[in-house]
């Protein structure tokens, strides 16, 4: 039980039958998350996180930004990040976090002013910790989708090999500044590892084209230009066109054609390739 005297402070309160309230607190976190976090890992996390906790309130630490406190932020650093990566939500991650104050309201019964005053205060302490998991996990998350955005438009942004010297880029879908700026950072790339002097940007698969979109297909051409390469856009449907002659965008210089195959035809030619009939169509 708790001592009666005024020697009851917070890490009086945490150090009561220690071994049997972190266990509880393991079982408490447990029972909410399930099986989804292995046994071993879960009682490492917990435990290391309780004796950290004990030793920064033994050093007389009173608030979760105490210096005192910088190994228990950096261990909720640590289980925040593991459990955005796992794919927990935010409540479930905090409840690591919130979970000791429930485990610990059995020891009001004692009715000491002093103990509720100590949970109290260590309540407090415990809602600036369970705050500072979830902004951690918060931006943990934030960073994950991030980087998935940017793993996304590297996958839907294929350059590909048509012929010696000839390479396309077939866009499919919505196209806004951060994905054409992929589009030129690729392209131009593609350029010179394959040394083509031909390019094909087909945006067959476009459904609309804004002026941000237009200017940037338009840089991309221009500094394809400058690399000593040539660019020929394909696939512009009527809508596009339409639209393009509505905003008043100039491709005056620029090469368009109305498919794939056409632009394909015409770069073939740019390099020098004979093009021979063939029985039941051209090739």
């Amino acid at each position: 039980m708790v001592k009666r005297d005024s020697a009851v402070d917070l890490v009086g309160i945490l150090s009561v039958e220690d071994k049997d309230l972190a266990s509880s607190w393991i079982r408490e976190v447990s029972g909410t998350l399930g099986s989804r976090v292995g046994k071993a890992e879960l009682d490492r996390e917990l435990r290391e996180l309780y004796e950290a906790l004990v030793e920064a309130l033994r050093q007389g630490a009173t608030d979760v930004h105490a210096e005192q406190m910088s190994e228990v932020r950096a261990l909720l650093t640590e289980l925040s990040r593991n459990r955005a990566r796992q794919g927990f939500s935010p409540s479930e991650t905090a409840i690591s976090v919130f979970a000791l104050k429930r485990v610990l309201e059995p020891l009001l019964e004692d009715g000491s002013s002093d103990v509720v005053r100590a949970y109290l205060q260590l309540g407090r302490i415990l809602d600036g910790l369970g705050l500072f998991t979830i902004e951690t996990y918060t931006q943990t998350r934030d960073e994950l989708i991030s980087a998935q955005a940017e793993q996304l438009l590297e996958l839907s942004t294929p350059v590909v090999r048509l012929w010696d010297g000839v390479i396309a880029v077939p866009l499919v879908g919505t196209l806004d500044s951060a994905r054409t700026q992929v589009v030129m950072e690729k392209l131009l790339q593609a350029l010179v590892d394959t040394g083509s002097e031909q390019a094909i940007i087909d945006i067959t698969g476009v459904p609309a084209v804004d002026t941000q979109v237009a200017q940037h297909l338009l840089k991309t051409i221009v500094a394809a230009r400058l690399m000593g390469a040539e660019c020929t856009v394909s696939g512009i449907s009527p809508q596009i066109a339409q639209t393009i002659v509505a905003l008043g965008i100039e491709f005056d210089g620029i090469v368009t054609k109305a498919s794939l195959a056409d632009a394909l035809k015409l770069a073939l030619r740019r390099s020098g390739v004979d093009l021979v009939a063939h029985q039941g169509g051209q090739r």
